[in-house]
């Protein structure tokens, strides 16, 4: 059984490189945060890529949807 405080840090975190709410903005703007599985994450180069991807898929998805484009 441990007697350590659980509000206590543990001596194996190290934050002295950190910087205090440097991320702060970008989640204030609306950013999320979004694990990707590795197989989907191989295929990304980075977030402009994901972001192009996704906005792609959503233009198909709005295009196959709207009643005006019945035949």
């Amino acid at each position: 059984m441990s007697t350590a405080d659980p509000d206590e840090m543990r001596t194996e975190y190290d934050f002295s490189g950190g910087v205090r709410g440097r991320h702060h903005e970008a989640y204030r703007a609306g950013t999320i945060a979004v694990l990707l599985d590795p197989d989907v994450a191989r295929a990304f180069k980075d977030s402009e890529s994901v972001n192009r991807a996704l906005r792609l898929l959503l233009d198909l998805a709005e295009n196959q949807l709207r009643p005006d484009r019945a035949a």
